[in-house]
């Protein structure tokens, strides 16, 4: 893989991962008129659920649903310069324009209306897009195991770079796609989210994992593992390094873990095998998903790592890949039970959705 730094035109930072050495040299220039972002983001902490909540009033103007032939995300062309500037490209990363996070955020007061219950902070972290192919109509799942690989090593960069960034507690790679998810731009994309907090499932988990670790001395998610692979009726697919199951307690209609067999932190701290091994592993998942109901599966892809600054010992890498849609053309809505106190009901049995992921041909 080769990188290859640059600047957009209006100062943000973009990043190009070539699949070898032998692409072209990136040295295409932004030539677009863009004014200086000033992205206006704050966090605000809810004094019920101390939890943080994201305020990004500025990204009510960001783009939506353009048609293909003025995708921000495709290669730019003759007359028509887009977010990328090179004419081709392999994998690319930059600065989200209409970042919910950002360094350049002005200071903000620490309460809300002085009021001491209500804390506030600037909104300071960063978000990145990663587009996977300069191709507007594929998707992750019709990639070559290289070219994945090439996105395992983007992923890899951007978290160990955005892990030393003032104030971030936690790095959150995901993909969301189909328009059920709410995608609003079609090209084949994902995104990094740095956050300045722990966010709620990871602290769940993360103080799940340091309880059995004080307990037992051994990591939760590792007898997690084991116990799914001795029952054997949620693994969908293994290899040398990896394994996938629909967990035992699955919320969603859809849901597939991918694990590494050997305790890492993050993405970073996969070894070269194991990125290998997860690139034809992750293909054989997807493919396995888009047969369930015959029609490209809309999902979201999401990582859990460890924090930053907690739990480097505990926590186990994981990719959780889950869908609303619980039969062809019937989406999973969450609505009281789910979005008014976080208690999820599933349609379908764990063991039966693992059962039709074997039966699918991937």
């Amino acid at each position: 893989m080769r990188r290859t730094a640059g600047k957009l035109a209006d100062g943000r930072e973009i990043i190009y991962f070539d699949d070898s050495a032998e692409a072209p040299p990136r040295v295409a220039v932004d030539t677009r008129d863009l004014p200086e972002t000033q992205p206006m983001s704050e966090v605000r902490l809810d004094p019920l659920t101390r939890e943080w909540v994201a305020m990004a009033a500025h990204r009510q103007t960001r783009t939506y649903k353009p048609p293909a032939d003025l995708c921000p995300l495709c290669p730019s062309t003759p007359g028509r310069p887009t977010e990328v500037p090179e004419a081709d490209y392999d994998v690319v990363v930059f600065e989200n324009r209409f970042p919910s996070l950002a360094q350049n955020v002005p200071d903000v007061p620490s309460t809300v209306d002085g009021e001491s219950l209500f804390a506030r902070a600037p909104g300071r972290g960063r978000c990145e897009v990663v587009c996977f192919t300069s191709d507007h109509n594929k998707s992750f799942g019709e990639l070559s195991e290289s070219r994945v690989r090439t996105v395992v090593d983007a992923w890899a960069d951007r978290v160990a770079y955005l892990s030393t960034l003032p104030g971030v507690e936690q790095v959150f790679p995901f993909e969301n796609r189909g328009e059920e998810i709410g995608v609003t731009l079609s090209h084949p994309h994902g995104q990094i989210y740095a956050y300045p907090f722990v966010t709620p499932r990871t602290e769940r988990m993360l103080n799940a994992a340091l309880d059995y670790y004080a307990e037992h001395g051994r990591p939760l998610f590792g007898d997690v593992l084991e116990a799914e692979l001795r029952a054997g009726a949620r693994v969908i697919e293994e290899s040398p390094h990896w394994v996938a199951f629909v967990p035992a307690a699955a919320r969603w209609p859809v849901e597939v873990v991918l694990a590494p067999r050997r305790q890492v932190p993050d993405i970073a701290a996969l070894s070269s095998v194991e990125r290998d091994d997860f690139a034809s592993l992750y293909l054989k998942v997807l493919h396995r998903l888009d047969a369930l109901y015959d029609r490209p599966l809309p999902y979201i892809a999401a990582w859990h790592q460890a924090p930053v600054n907690a739990g480097r010992d505990e926590m186990w890498l994981h990719l959780q890949v889950f869908s609303v849609l619980r039969t062809k053309d019937k989406l999973k809505y969450l609505a009281g039970s789910e979005s008014g106190e976080a208690v999820w009901i599933n349609d379908v049995t764990p063991e039966q959705i693992a059962q039709r992921l074997r039966g699918t041909h991937n």
